[in-house]
């Protein structure tokens, strides 16, 4: 039932607007605010706090749905419920669920996530970022690079160093809004893919956040983002089995209809054992997503999964794109066509909530404890 409704979501609600959004790069507030209505940015967030009620399971469904009609859509929904609302839901005192954590659910306000840095990328322990405690607040000074729905959000989580000599026992995470003094969207960058998100540059110049604003506890910032990237995992895995199956029925229907040498193409076996390699594939990276969200729903855990799932997912989604383009031939390689959208919007999904490097890191060290 779940997955019936989020296909008609995606189908009605944001298909439509998709290569609109990809041409002209624009951020997609009404497919966004209507998303929100619709209980699709608080998923797993219980109704209480204002959420669909759901759990991760039906989350991975959703965000394998709406990644198959739009990448740029699925990625601003994923950042919102797996890098906000989780952690707040997770981590945050009742009084930060209420005041930020209700109106995301409910897509109200939008989210995002502020961890990485200019030297702070895959090493993330290496936070730059500076927070100084005055009396009753912190003081955040430093920059945050690569941050999705940056642009955009009303709300982010930072992370920052008390005490550098710590290393990442020195880090805390602070509930940070868009109007405080010393916030700033310095740069919205240009983008191969996932064009409609915004992916900005946030600088922060002895911005002032209350003591009550701090999520967990003091040195605990570590914790909380690791904790976070591994549910966010499982959201990326099905944004990348989302684009993988929009390029491979595109594909599929392709081949049926062009026609060459007096029959369709799909007809041939060279075509037909990329269909089928790209539908297996697709199988397998499901099955992946669904194990990981099955182990976090169940409160186990679920870190090598989610790795294992994004891992693989995300560079299946890269080979079968990929196919789909050598399927159309010199068609799929012009613009007319969806299949160079879901190529480049593939790319990003081995890159952003860890490297496919650092997913092979995080696998090879659950094997050999």
């Amino acid at each position: 039932m779940f997955q019936a409704t989020a296909r008609e979501v995606a189908d009605q609600v944001v298909a439509p607007r998709a290569e609109e959004t990809d041409a002209t790069g624009t951020f997609p507030h009404e497919t966004v605010k209507r998303l929100g209505e619709l209980g699709f940015m608080g998923v797993a967030v219980p109704e209480a706090y204002g959420g669909a009620g759901a759990d991760t399971f039906c989350y991975a469904i959703a965000m394998e749905e709406v990644s198959r009609a739009c990448a740029s859509t699925s990625v601003i929904m994923s950042v919102n419920n797996s890098l906000v609302c989780d952690p707040l839901l997770a981590f945050g005192t009742e009084a930060q669920k209420q005041r930020y954590l209700v109106p995301l659910a409910r897509g109200e306000k939008l989210g995002c996530f502020c961890l990485s840095e200019p030297n702070a990328g895959s090493d993330a322990a290496n936070q730059e970022t500076t927070a100084r405690r005055e009396g009753d607040a912190y003081v955040l000074t430093g920059t945050k690079n690569f941050i999705s729905n940056g642009a955009e959000a009303d709300v982010a989580i930072v992370f920052a160093s008390q005490d550098r000599s710590k290393g990442h026992r020195g880090i805390a995470a602070f509930l940070v809004e868009r109007t405080f003094p010393g916030y700033t969207v310095a740069k919205v960058e240009k983008k191969l893919g996932i064009k409609g998100s915004s992916t900005a540059q946030i600088v922060l110049d002895g911005c002032r956040v209350s003591a009550a604003n701090l999520l967990a506890k003091e040195g605990e910032g570590f914790k909380v983002a690791m904790a976070t990237l591994d549910g966010g995992r499982i959201g990326i895995a099905a944004q990348a089995v989302g684009i993988a199956r929009a390029a491979f029925e595109a594909a599929r229907e392709y081949a049926k209809g062009r026609v060459q040498f007096g029959k369709p193409i799909a007809s041939l076996q060279a075509i037909q054992f990329m269909l089928a390699d790209m539908a297996t594939e697709i199988e397998a990276a499901r099955l992946l997503t669904y194990r990981a969200a099955a182990l976090k729903d169940a409160g186990r855990r679920f870190s090598k999964e989610a790795a294992m799932a994004k891992l693989y997912a995300s560079e299946a989604a890269m080979r079968i794109t990929t196919k789909a383009i050598q399927v159309h031939g010199g068609y799929g390689y012009i613009l007319d066509y969806p299949v160079q959208r879901y190529f480049r919007d593939a790319k990003i999904t081995e890159i952003y909530e860890g490297t496919s490097e650092i997913q092979r890191l995080v696998i090879a060290s659950h094997l050999l404890k």
